[in-house]
């Protein structure tokens, strides 16, 4: 396989984290003034982009970083509770065996991320962890990253489970995966064009072997 750099995206894309996030979500609602999600509001937005479902959920964009901050504290208290997505550890242990460089680039905090890896017995596992507090700013860091390390954007792909993942990716002229067991549909995660589409963890390595 010639990819040496495998950079993942954490929520949803490791970590099990949907239904917690949006319960901490629907909780904080009333402090911040926007409504509940509701199980259809969840199914409507699966399937609309990252910037869409800001707009449909009324949530202020004045407010979002604080939202933000409070959802990502809210989240450190459970994240003893969240759980690796079905099958991605096995995945993620055999890409390493096979000597691969793998990291995380995550618009959550670095702390919660160490813990659930410690959690989960996969502390050792990743190269580097790289935190973006803007949610809308992975292609910085991506490009940061290229740049510290000496790295060609061929070199590199990124996996992640939501439509500013790919676009993230392509920003930085990266190659992309995105997974459908995450926050985002695979009608729209479609749409984005990823160079791949994978329902299953066990579908990862058969498609970087074709990268």
């Amino acid at each position: 396989m010639s990819v040496k750099v495998i950079i993942f995206d954490f929520d949803g894309t490791v970590a099990d984290t949907f239904e917690t996030i949006v319960n901490i979500s629907n909780l904080l609602a009333p402090e911040f003034g926007y409504q509940k999600a509701t199980p259809e509001d969840i199914v409507k937005y699966r399937n609309l982009t990252s910037r869409d479902v800001i707009k449909e959920s009324g949530v202020s964009l004045f407010k979002l970083p604080f939202i933000l901050k409070r959802l990502k504290i809210e989240l450190n208290s459970k994240i003893h509770y969240l759980t690796p997505i079905p099958g991605i550890k096995e995945t993620l242990f055999e890409l390493k065996k096979q000597g691969n460089t793998i990291g995380i680039i995550t618009s959550n905090d670095k702390e919660n991320v160490l813990s659930f890896l410690d959690k989960n017995g996969m502390p050792d596992l990743f190269d580097f962890i790289y935190s973006s507090k803007n949610i809308f700013g992975k292609s910085k860091i991506i490009n940061k990253f290229i740049k510290q390390n000496k790295l060609k954007p061929e070199q590199i792909i990124y996996i992640g489970d939501e439509t500013r993942d790919i676009e993230a990716a392509k920003k930085s002229h990266i190659k992309v995966i995105a997974v459908t067991w995450g926050f985002n549909g695979k009608q729209i995660l479609a749409k984005q064009n990823p160079d791949f589409l994978i329902e299953k963890p066990s579908e990862l390595i058969s498609a970087l072997g074709r990268l």
